[in-house]
């Protein structure tokens, strides 16, 4: 039964460049059962393309451009004001190239939630394609976990693995990897507003049991030609 659209969890993304990953969210939202509305997308930069997908879906967008402030904690503030003026019940960051305050996110605690391009707890930070390729990985992938005061250290909800090629660069890791985020992200986000997922003191509640290991986006099928 579709939620009424008067009590669906409010959702807000957060993002800094060309927003494939809001796309994907937003795409996902829109299906006729989806239990939740996105009703705002932030930018940290007023040129991201992530608002004018949010424009083209008639979604309501600000910006809140850190170049204009003169400390993490002054910008944190204002980004606090827009989120708090939205009352979201989940925030997303999608591609999100800020590093959060701690206050920041004690505040939002259990209601953010963020997507990394590896296999974390491996490679946190950024360059993480670079560095799997460098290490020799046979797979990388994607995460996705609840925000804490550690950078990317976060309880991981949920993962989506890549195989790495010989032949592989990080750009075409990259792409690889994306693909998984754009399945992945949206089926978290779901979760969240089904209630199925819920953040402990350090750990994932998932249906109302501790997660022992991130849940996995299992592999396609594969499909033979005609």
């Amino acid at each position: 039964m579709k939620a009424d659209p008067v009590d669906a969890p409010r959702i807000l993304i957060l993002a800094s460049g060309a927003g494939t990953n809001v796309q994907a969210l937003i795409d996902a939202s829109k299906e006729r059962d989806f239990p939740g509305k996105i009703v705002a997308v932030g930018c940290n930069r007023p040129n991201a393309f992530a608002l004018e997908r949010a424009a083209q879906a008639n979604i309501e967008h600000f910006t809140v451009d850190h170049t204009r402030f003169g400390s993490r904690e002054e910008f944190d503030g204002m980004l606090m004001a827009e989120i708090r003026r939205r009352n979201p019940d989940l925030i997303l960051l999608a591609g999100f190239m800020r590093i959060l305050t701690t206050d920041f996110v004690r505040a939002l605690r259990g209601t953010l939630l963020n997507v990394h391009p590896s296999l974390l707890p491996k490679y946190t930070g950024l360059n993480t394609h670079q560095r799997a390729l460098d290490a020799g990985d046979a797979e990388h992938g994607t995460s996705i976990h609840f925000v804490t005061e550690e950078l990317d250290g976060g309880p991981v909800i949920a993962q989506a693995q890549v195989n790495v090629s010989k032949d592989d660069t990080a750009e075409t890791l990259a792409e690889k990897v994306q693909a998984k985020e754009h399945l992945l992200y949206p089926i978290v986000m779901r979760w969240f507003c089904e209630g199925r997922i819920q953040l402990g003191t350090d750990y994932v509640m998932f249906d109302g049991q501790p997660l022992n290991q991130p849940l996995v986006l299992p592999d396609e099928p594969e499909t033979s030609g005609a």
